[in-house]
């Protein structure tokens, strides 16, 4: 389960206790060190850590981290909006017990995602996985409505020295956007180390060692793995894991990532989850798989709509749909994405949606026959691993909510590739391409109203704020060095 209420200085009741608890089994079992981590508005994961006899106090009183990390840029160079990005303030990191997690591949570590809230003991309006849990909850009370997320999680394997130093920006510096230097790598400088075919035994082969010791860091940490495989771009793997609460499901992705991380490292390795690590190609994706439902029962199987939906399950997959423009800002939020999102790879680039169509921006999928109860589902595909997990869910779920609001019904379905529709008959089916690029996904966010209202004006002006300073980072440099730019960001 997911802590769902707001933090409290002081800690809630028993909460202080439990902490006190926690931190003796923790150090019994050699753990000294507590990684207090978030996700901020570019999609970059960063972390405070507590030695683990000072969880209590952190339970009680959090640790303190400036909110300037909020209009943060992949470079570290700082954006600005009316209320973020001075040097001004301070906020209170705490860290969600129910969540904490022993790392098996950083010994001597534990994990835990945080909420964050301000001095005055108000949760910040910034805090991105508090916008995720107040949605999750406000559904709940008004729709009677509980939801099941998971998140893909691709990423290229490559050597500990790949792409040479790491680059820049001014992670020191005032307001204004540093330019992305690109020294992570040059066009030609990727060079991935499985070289086995696509989803081959080849590269399992190439990789056994690393592989088997993840699949058991993430048996030893809880994490409950579905599928993992090589995947189409050289040197790409894959990993699915169970879906959960929307909450529970964005803090596994960030901790999946730290232990693929983690593992990488130990056997010399080095690990990209960026949405392109070269200007052509196939990218790292990160879809999002939602499911809708009310009172235990599953509501996008069972049901007398198109595919076996009920009638809510085609209202929230139609709400996704009309708001997909809009939602790309969030869920593909790096000038690197847009070098994923192309035409025929997969990666859902039009606003169509189909039965287990691999190009359409949103896959219906239905489940095996006798499993349908538990595994029907939308997939939202155009989501790569720049995104912040709990903006991309909580913004999808908005959409999915006011497709529900309003009694929103799918337009005709697409099969095959989106692309080889004829003008005429795209237009019939309210097919169009999603943005082709940062300052476009933008463009269409800024004119959503109904996800400007669910996040709110300090969230949306960091949103705004912090993509457009990406733009302008990039803005000159051509495809490869693009890619070379965020290579090693995320």
């Amino acid at each position: 389960m997911t802590t769902l209420a707001d933090p409290v200085p002081g800690g809630r009741p028993g909460e202080v206790e439990r902490a006190v608890a926690l931190a003796a089994e923790l150090a019994g079992r050699g753990v000294h060190g507590i990684v207090l981590a978030y996700v901020d508005t570019a999609g970059v994961g960063r972390v405070k850590t507590v030695p683990v006899g000072k969880l209590a106090a952190t339970v009680a009183w959090g640790a303190g981290m400036s909110p300037v990390f909020d209009t943060f840029l992949a470079n570290d160079a700082i954006a600005t909006t009316d209320t973020l990005g001075s040097p001004d303030g301070d906020l209170r990191l705490y860290p969600d017990l129910d969540r904490l997690t022993v790392l098996a591949a950083q010994p001597g570590w534990a994990w835990a995602p945080v909420d964050r809230i301000t001095q005055d003991g108000d949760p910040h309006p910034g805090c991105a996985r508090t916008f995720l849990r107040h949605l999750v909850t406000r559904a709940g009370e008004d729709h009677r409505l509980e939801f099941r997320a998971g998140i893909e999680v691709e990423w290229v394997v490559a050597r500990a020295d790949a792409g040479g130093s790491e680059g820049g920006g001014g992670g020191g510096g005032g307001g204004g956007v540093d330019r992305v230097s690109g020294r992570d790598g040059d066009a030609s400088g990727f060079r991935p180390v499985a070289t086995g075919p696509a989803y081959s035994a080849d590269r399992q082969i190439e990789l056994s060692d690393f592989a088997a010791e993840l699949l058991a860091a993430c048996a030893a940490q809880g994490l409950d793995v579905d599928q993992f495989h090589p995947e189409y771009a050289a040197g790409q793997f894959e990993l699915s894991v169970a879906p959960l609460d929307p909450v529970a499901a964005a803090d596994r992705s960030v901790l999946v990532r730290q232990t693929v991380r983690a593992v990488a490292r130990r056997h010399g390795l080095r690990v990209s989850f960026a949405p392109a690590v070269r200007g052509t190609g196939v990218g790292n994706g990160g879809h999002l798989h939602l499911s809708a439902w009310r009172d235990g029962a599953n509501l996008h199987t069972g049901g007398a709509r198109r595919h076996g939906m009920t009638a809510t399950a085609e209202s929230f997959t139609a709400g996704l749909l009309t708001h997909l423009p809009a939602l790309t800002a969030v869920t593909a939020p790096s000038p690197a994405s847009y070098l994923r999102l192309r035409p025929s790879q997969w990666a859902g680039v039009f606003t169509a949606w189909g039965l287990e169509t691999r190009e359409a921006g949103l896959r219906v999928i239905r489940g095996t026959a006798g499993q349908r109860g538990q595994a029907a589902n939308v997939e939202v595909k155009p989501v790569d691993l720049a995104a912040n997990p709990y903006l991309a869910l909580g913004c999808a779920l908005a959409a999915g909510l006011d497709g529900i609001g309003s009694g929103a019904a799918l337009p005709l379905e697409t099969t095959g590739d989106p692309a080889a529709l004829d003008p005429a008959e795209a237009k019939a089916r309210g097919v169009r391409r999603l943005p082709v690029s940062l300052p476009e996904a933008v463009t269409a966010f800024r004119a959503d109203p109904i996800l400007r209202d669910a996040l709110g004006p300090v969230l949306t002006d960091a949103v705004i704020a912090v993509r457009e300073g990406e733009s302008a980072a990039v803005e000159g440099l051509d495809d490869e060095r693009v890619a070379a730019a965020y290579r090693w960001k995320y």
